[in-house]
This record gives C-alpha cells, sequence and structure tokens, in this order.
C-alpha cells in the first residue's frame, strides 16, 4: 500500500493503455496533464475496464511505478470530464479498497 503524505496531490488521468511504462506514463503526464512527472505528486491511471492500477511517482532518484490488478471486479473511480480528477488521499484509499467516495456516508453517531 503506497503512503501518501498530506502535501502531496493525487492526480487521476482516467482510462489509457496500461501497456505503457514508465516513458509512455510520463509523456501522457506531460501531455494530457500539463504537469511535471517529477514533481512529486501522485498520478493515477486505470485502464478502461478498471481492473487496473498504475500509479506513477518520482522517488527522489527516478520514476517509481506501483501496480496492482483485482481478478475479480473493478475500481469504483469517478469519471474524469476535463482530463484529470484531484483525488484525496482518502478518497484514493477508498477506491482501494472497493468502496465509492462518492456514495459512502460517515456512520452517524449517537
Amino acid at each position: 500500500m503506497l503512503t501518501v503524505p498530506p502535501t502531496t496531490r493525487l492526480w487521476f488521468a482516467g482510462g489509457v493503455d496500461l501497456r505503457l511504462g514508465f516513458d509512455g506514463l510520463a509523456n501522457l503526464i506531460r501531455g494530457r496533464l500539463n504537469a511535471d512527472p517529477t514533481s512529486g505528486h501522485l498520478f493515477v491511471f486505470t485502464n478502461r475496464v478498471a481492473n487496473r492500477v498504475k500509479v506513477l511517482y518520482w522517488g527522489g532518484r527516478g520514476l517509481n511505478l506501483w501496480c496492482q490488478r483485482l481478478e475479480v471486479g473493478r475500481y469504483p473511480f469517478p469519471p474524469v470530464t476535463d482530463g484529470r480528477l484531484e483525488l484525496t488521499a482518502t478518497q484514493f484509499a477508498m477506491i482501494l479498497d472497493g468502496l465509492d467516495p462518492t456514495t459512502a456516508r460517515p456512520r452517524s453517531r449517537h
């Protein structure tokens, strides 16, 4: 599991061809997201079926690529409207756990 500091932003780019590696995803970040892959932020990609996730991030000395695949089901990522969507660390953790952050509600405490 990734540990995300509160100052780090997470950018979700939607469905892409996940056969891309470090260089292909870095070019997508520069082209589609207009961002710098060495900025220290996390860039989240999924395939069209949303059963695989890749996260590209700068580790200080080079790019790191984190991957995860579901055997059954799909990740409940929200739709991307402007080519990218900013997620919070909590939303991303919920998505990886299979929870839809748009419909999740906190429990009422009596």
